[in-house]
């Protein structure tokens, strides 16, 4: 099986995009009121899941990135055509 790392670094962003998707889908439908702390209904530790999903899904969008710069990168050097 060949695999490369443009692929895998493809994959990793498009694993990055749906997470910050559904973390942002949670946030939002979470029932919070401008300048509330707390109520009965959420709790501040309903936002720190979603939250640090969308922090995560950062990073794997900055790792993708420095992937496809690597590949680029090794192509160029193997064929010896640096831009």
């Amino acid at each position: 099986m060949n695999i490369s790392l443009s692929t895998s670094a493809n994959t990793l962003i498009n694993h990055a995009q749906r997470k910050s998707a559904d973390a942002a889908q949670t946030i939002a439908a979470l029932p919070i009121q401008k300048d509330e702390v707390g109520s009965a209904e959420y709790t501040a530790t309903d936002l720190i899941k979603p939250v640090l999903s969308l922090k995560g899904a950062e990073l794997e969008a900055k790792i993708a990135a420095k992937m496809l710069e690597t590949d680029k990168a090794a192509t160029g050097s193997l064929l010896d055509i640096r831009a």
